[in-house]
């Protein structure tokens, strides 16, 4: 069988292959801590599953429009304008199953081959893995701990050229946990306004947030026309499995994103669509109870790994990851999740597999319980006193 020259340039995501390790290493007896993937492990919230359920019986069965049903599509433009001032028409909205095919979408219609894209570095992969599919080219924008895991404003600049078509930005932030500054979001407008480069601002985690400000640049006066906001239900309402997540973009390119979705998915499921509508209009409570057991994790886990021998970690602002560095340690990160999978039967993620400048780092999820999240620091430190 003949495969197509542009599948090599298709990367993955990790946590996926990593969590297929830790299930054989499970099967064969070994116990395993599962601190590589990135859901939450509460149950989703009781008035989603029963909105689900009664979408159900009253037969929303069948498809829907490709861009979403109405009634959500409303719902979003009210949380838009609730969260970030500007309420977008309905008609630039597209339900998607997940917020990923958002990504996929708007790289495979926005960006040609020698188009440049600047986009963080760690990052989630599938930004880079896109745009190589493509045939664009992948800029990376480095991300360092010293400037607590935001980017330095000139090497920014230096990395724009006339082949720049979009710039990509996620806060808060995978897999570092950071938070971009009101400073960051309007230097990133105020570039994309003057060069009229296309912004996709990748916002899923924004209500997972600790003592810091949410500032979208959707929000960023004369941005509406040159970002693309992806939003979704997975992290915020513990709907990994539900798949759906949201695009907010000109309608110019809604339009095309919806011709894709006709290709591809044909739509999203309907019955989810309507849990959804529960989710943004229904009670916070469970949420924020959510969040706080989030803080009080991430703060548990942050001074554990400080206590671990030649590792030191910074507090992330948001989301439910610590990206803890382990260059004192004398091996890669690559090596160091290997052998902490095998020897401790603790699965965590190298820094690397978000990109050259996460080497040296490990992405750790907290979303999980104090007592696994302690059991995991106590099978991690006996296994680096052995190195």
């Amino acid at each position: 069988m003949k495969i197509a020259n542009r599948m090599s340039r298709l990367g993955t995501e990790t946590a996926f292959e990593v969590m297929a390790q830790a299930k054989a290493l499970e099967r064969q007896g070994k116990d395993i801590i599962y601190l590589q993937i990135g859901e939450p492990d509460f149950a989703t919230p009781t008035h989603i599953v029963d909105g689900a359920i009664k979408a159900l019986r009253d037969g929303h069965t069948h498809y829907s429009a490709p861009s979403g049903i109405l009634p959500l599509k409303e719902a979003i433009a009210d949380e838009v304008y609730s969260r970030r001032g500007v309420r977008p028409d309905v008609e630039q909205i597209v339900v998607t199953p997940g917020a990923k095919p958002i990504i996929f979408f708007v790289i495979l219609a926005c960006i040609e081959s020698g188009d440049e894209v600047i986009y963080p570095n760690p990052g989630f992969p599938i930004y880079e893995s896109m745009i190589n599919f493509v045939g664009g080219r992948a800029v990376p924008l480095p991300l360092r701990e010293e400037n607590e895991f935001s980017f330095d404003q000139d090497e920014f600049m230096s990395l724009l050229s006339e082949r720049t078509r979009m710039i990509i930005i996620n806060s808060p932030h995978n897999p570092t946990g950071g938070v971009l500054s009101d400073d960051d979001v309007d230097f990133v407008s105020k570039v994309a306004k003057e060069k009229n480069i296309l912004v996709l601002t990748d916002e899923v985690y924004k209500n997972i947030i600790y003592g810091a400000e949410h500032k979208s640049i959707y929000s960023v006066e004369g941005m509406n026309d040159l970002t693309v906001l992806l939003d979704g239900f997975s992290k915020t309402y513990a709907m990994t499995g539900w798949r759906l997540g949201y695009g907010v973009m000109p309608k110019q390119l809604s339009r095309k994103i919806e011709r894709l979705m006709t290709n591809c998915n044909s739509c999203t499921a309907t019955f989810s669509q309507y849990a959804a509508i529960e989710a943004l209009k229904g009670p916070t409570k469970e949420v924020d109870e959510m969040v706080e057991i989030f803080k009080t994790r991430r703060d548990f886990i942050v001074d554990g790994l400080n206590n671990l021998p030649g590792v030191s970690c910074v507090n992330p602002k948001g989301a439910f990851y610590v990206f803890p560095n382990v260059k004192e340690l004398g091996i890669s990160s690559n090596e160091l999740e290997n052998y902490l999978l095998h020897e401790s039967g603790v699965a965590v993620l190298s820094g690397s597999a978000f990109g050259s400048h996460g080497d040296g780092y490990l992405r750790l999820s907290y979303a999980n319980s104090i007592e696994n999240i302690d059991r995991a620091l106590s099978r991690i430190h006996k296994a680096l006193e052995r190195i």
